[in-house]
């Protein structure tokens, strides 16, 4: 299962996470202070180093968790051209921010040394994203393993459990209260989910991340996503989606693979479209629509 068409195309947010988190991480490694990251009781209470909540937002502690995370954070940019770069945006902030007063309350209750210091972030942004992952992420492959049924999800949800338990007690707790920041995000708690950063917040992203490989869609090729369904025999779509086909030649896509991508929140019509296009293949479908809403 992938997170659609590769690279960052549609994704400067998540590409910038993603370059930060590598660089610190490789930075603090360096420097020999990994086994300082994260957060603990003497730091925010005693010591009053509240700067610690900024500085390990986007570094590892090891190079294990360094390669599920980022693993994890490239295949959400498909969050990212969901919803927009703007709205992504929001959900970082929100998520690392929830995450991180939810860690503080039991480390003011625990104490030392109960808890000694808990992993670093962004563990926050990771588990947050498996709620949307497990809501509006469809299963389109089922297979079997010794006997155990698995799906495409199945290889994200073992990412992340490896992730999780990577430290045991200080990757536990960030990880359960970045799960409890993404569902209070996910019921759309003070309506957060129709919140937007200024115009300028995003194009900052785009700007400070490094460019994408590849020719980004033609104009052309744009036009050709929803409200008409190109029927020019031989010609085909620039990016990793299938070559059209004639309309004669297209099977009429099945009733519950419609239904799926109407349940994410596409337009009936649109969805029914975009699976012809795909060849009635769901993920290609979802990243035609998604690539469409970025425009």
């Amino acid at each position: 299962m992938n997170g659609g068409p590769s690279g960052f195309h549609n994704a400067p947010v998540t590409r910038t996470i993603v370059i930060a988190c590598a660089l610190l991480t490789i930075l603090v490694g360096i420097q020999g202070r990994s086994s300082t990251l994260g957060l603990s009781y003497q730091d925010l209470f005693r010591k009053h180093q509240l700067w610690r909540l900024f500085v390990s937002a986007f570094a590892f502690s090891s190079t294990p968790e360094l390669m599920f995370g980022l693993y994890l954070l490239y295949y959400f940019r498909v969050f990212e051209r969901q919803i927009g770069s703007n709205k992504y945006s929001v959900f970082i902030m929100f998520s690392m921010v929830v995450t991180s007063l939810f860690e503080i309350l039991p480390l003011q209750l625990l104490k030392e040394p109960t808890l000694s210091r808990l992993a670093s972030r962004p563990y926050g942004l990771i588990f947050s994203s498996f709620v949307p992952f497990y809501f509006d992420i469809p299963v389109t492959t089922r297979f079997r393993i010794f006997g155990f049924r698995f799906s495409d999800k199945s290889f994200i949800y073992l990412a992340g459990l490896q992730l999780l338990l990577s430290s045991w007690k200080r990757s536990l707790l960030p990880g359960i209260c970045g799960v409890l920041a993404g569902f209070i995000y996910h019921l759309n708690v003070f309506g957060v989910r129709r919140i937007k950063f200024p115009g300028f917040v995003t194009s900052f992203f785009s700007r400070l991340s490094w460019p994408s490989s590849g020719r980004s869609p033609s104009r052309a090729s744009r036009g050709n996503i929803v409200g008409s369904v190109p029927s020019i025999p031989g010609r085909q779509r620039e990016g990793n989606y299938p070559p059209s086909a004639p309309l004669v030649s297209v099977v009429e896509p099945p009733e519950n693979s419609i239904g799926t991508l109407v349940a994410m929140g596409f337009d009936r019509n649109s969805a029914r479209q975009a699976l012809v296009q795909a060849r009635n293949d769901i993920n290609v479908a979802t990243n035609i629509l998604l690539e469409t809403q970025s425009h």
